[in-house]
C-alpha cells in the first residue's frame, strides 16, 4: 500500500465517522418533527368542538345583548316620559303653587302683625319703616 492509498483510507474512515456523528442529530430531529406533526394534528382535531362551543356561546351572548338593548330603549322612553310629565306638572301646577305659597306666607305674616299690634307689642319702629317686635335694650337704638 502506498502512502496515497493510506491517506485515502484515512479520509474515507473520517468521512464515515463524520456521517455517523451527523446521523444521530438528524435522526433526533426527524423524531422531533414527527412528534410536532402529531401534536399539530391532535390540536386541529380538538379545535373543532372548541370553535363550535365558542360559536354557541357567542350566539347566546348576542341574544342577551339584544334583550339589554330593548331594556335600555324602554328605559330611555320611560325617562323621556317622566321628563315630559314633570315639565307638564311644573307648567300647570308650579306657577299656581308658588303663588299660593306666597299668598299663604303673606297672610300668615299679616295675621302675626295684627296679633302683635293688638297685644301691645310692636311699638318699636324698625329701620325698614315697619314695626319691630321686642324691646330696645339700654334705651338706645
Amino acid at each position: 500500500m502506498s502512502a496515497g492509498q493510506i491517506a485515502a483510507l484515512v479520509a474515507a474512515g473520517a468521512f464515515v465517522l463524520l456521517v455517523l456523528l451527523l446521523a444521530v442529530p438528524l435522526l433526533k430531529l426527524g423524531r422531533t418533527l414527527d412528534e410536532a406533526t402529531i401534536a399539530i394534528r391532535k390540536a386541529h382535531e380538538n379545535s373543532e368542538p372548541l370553535f363550535t362551543e365558542a360559536n354557541t356561546t357567542l350566539t347566546h351572548v348576542n341574544a342577551q345583548l339584544e334583550r339589554v338593548d330593548g331594556i335600555t330603549s324602554n328605559a330611555r322612553t320611560v325617562s323621556g316620559n317622566v321628563s315630559a310629565l314633570s315639565s307638564l306638572f311644573t307648567a300647570t301646577l308650579g306657577g299656581p303653587l308658588v303663588k299660593l305659597a306666597a299668598l299663604s306666607y303673606g297672610l300668615s305674616k299679616a295675621l302675626r302683625g295684627r296679633r302683635g299690634r293688638r297685644s301691645g307689642r310692636g311699638n318699636v319702629e324698625s329701620p325698614r319703616g315697619g314695626r319691630r317686635r321686642g324691646r330696645v335694650r339700654g334705651g338706645r337704638r
